[in-house]
């Protein structure tokens, strides 16, 4: 038994094996946004939500950048108390209980995991676009090897550690966000030049406001992905919170400025657009912008690939230590201090799934689209779920203020309503059938662990602690790093 001044410390943190404490803040925003690409969403996102928005795009994106930010808020009340590698999941442990993190956790697994498919798909998309705009076209056997190759990439980058990976990252979608802003500045100064209406599309009205607040807010799924990095980063409790709100802020910011330019190009006529930058350049005199489009949101896309596999691995990595999953998926590597044994699992899924539907003939923008919106689906329930855990969770540990009660009483109800829509639009789809199958799986898997590990379940909600070896090792050269592989 120990005693002095460790008697109530861990041996080691209950993360051990992670690289701790050894991420910049620069490392640990880029996470953020490039599980986000707002390049990629720049070029994409706006004439969606222009089909049912209107003239009203801009507002739907300003309110979308609004529950954005009040989502950010709720997370940022953990962050800045708490550090974890399960983001969202571990959180909401703290506030609403294992039953509500299970699912918390579940939603945000199948976030992660399709969102990596349509990254990869992503990327394999428009690289194929850029080749096809040089005049070398590609069947789908190649996007299929590409998503391949990529995954692979992805794997063993992210595999070589954090801040490896986050570098690349940090490089990547820094290029592309940049490309993205010199196309859109061109389309801002060109002359007053736009194209003959494409169709009819709804005027301004609060209810188009309101229709288009779901599909702009798959502009900022994933910007909460920093949270996944809270074990690593150097100073968790300021850069963590600092990352997820900032991104908000210029994913909201750069989608305004899409949105505006966009809207005003097509003189109100954006709605059912199927590729509305390469329209408006090619009437500005300016068609070379096409093949830089491509280029930045291919980029965009593989910034995110890497990205989102960084996020995936880890959530499935505290599951493994909280016994949720095969315990072997939460060992690290003695060398890179990666979890490996998530990286060797998810991987190789994310990339057999639009590998499959590539191959199998699926035009390529369709697979892109249908994942992303299940992927968005299970991210409005993890965003839903912590934002209804948080002030629970300052009540628990007696600092509750009215402003988070008040977030929370905003952002829930707006969330919930989303996640309605979303689910009555994709009737009739395949969409809401993949739904329903992961719903039952999740529900199953509840139930074996309810039946079979039930003190397992009921104490799920790992993160970062102190413990005797941070001590231990204070003077030494590992100080900030922390903990030993598993």
């Amino acid at each position: 038994m120990r005693n002095g001044p460790l008697a109530g410390l861990r041996r080691r943190s209950p993360v051990h094996g992670l690289d701790r404490r050894n991420l910049r803040p620069v490392e640990v925003l880029a996470q953020s946004v490039s599980t986000a690409a707002p390049a990629a969403g720049m070029a994409t996102v706006p004439a969606i939500v222009a089909t049912t928005a209107g003239t009203a795009t801009v507002w739907s994106f300003l309110l979308a950048t609004a529950i954005a930010l009040a989502v950010g808020a709720c997370i940022a009340t953990f962050t800045r108390r708490m550090a974890a590698a399960g983001s969202l999941y571990s959180l909401t442990a703290k506030g609403l209980g294992p039953a509500a993190a299970f699912a918390c956790g579940a939603a945000l697994l199948a976030g992660y995991a399709v969102l990596l498919m349509a990254a990869l798909s992503g990327a394999a998309l428009y690289t194929g676009a850029f080749l096809t705009r040089l005049g070398l076209g590609a069947p789908p056997e190649v996007g299929a090897a590409a998503v391949v190759v990529l995954a692979a990439l992805a794997g063993a980058l992210v595999l070589r550690g954090v801040r490896v990976s986050a570098r690349i990252v940090l490089a990547v979608e820094a290029v592309s966000i940049a490309v993205m802003l010199v196309i859109f500045g061109v389309l801002l100064g060109g002359p007053p030049a736009p194209p003959a209406p494409h169709a009819a599309t709804p005027g301004w009205s609060l209810v188009g406001v309101a229709a288009g607040v779901l599909p702009a807010l798959g502009a900022f799924i994933g910007f909460e992905a920093a949270t996944t990095l809270g074990v690593e980063a150097r100073r968790p409790f300021v850069s963590v919170p600092r990352a997820v709100l900032g991104t908000a802020g210029l994913v909201g910011l750069l989608s305004l400025l899409a949105a505006h330019t966009q809207v005003v190009g097509f003189a109100g006529a954006l709605g059912g657009q199927p590729e509305p930058v390469v329209t408006l350049a090619a009437a500005h005199g300016t068609p070379w912008l096409a093949v830089l489009l491509d280029l930045g949101i291919a980029t965009s896309f593989v910034a995110c690939t890497l990205a989102t596999t960084n996020a995936l691995v880890r959530v499935l990595f505290s599951m493994a230590r909280d016994r949720i999953v095969p315990r072997c998926i939460g060992t690290t590597h003695r060398r890179y201090r990666t979890p490996h044994v998530a990286i060797a699992v998810a991987v190789p899924v994310g990339a057999a799934v639009p590998a499959a539907l590539l191959l199998a003939g699926q035009p390529g923008l369709t697979v892109l689209r249908e994942l992303l919106s299940v992927a968005t689906a299970g991210y409005l329930v993890a965003y839903l779920l912590v934002a209804l855990a948080a002030p629970l969770f300052l009540h628990r540990i007696g600092e509750l203020t009215p402003a988070p009660v008040v977030v929370t009483a905003v952002a829930v109800p707006v969330l919930a309503g989303v996640c309605g829509v979303f689910v009555v639009s994709a009737l009739g789809g395949a969409v809401p059938v993949v739904l329903g199958a992961l719903v039952l799986a999740a529900l199953a898997w509840y139930a074996v662990l309810r039946l079979r590990h039930p003190d397992e379940l009921a104490a799920i909600g790992v993160y970062d602690e102190p413990s005797a070896s941070d001590v231990h090792l204070a003077s030494g050269p590992a100080a900030s790093r922390g903990g030993g592989a598993q």
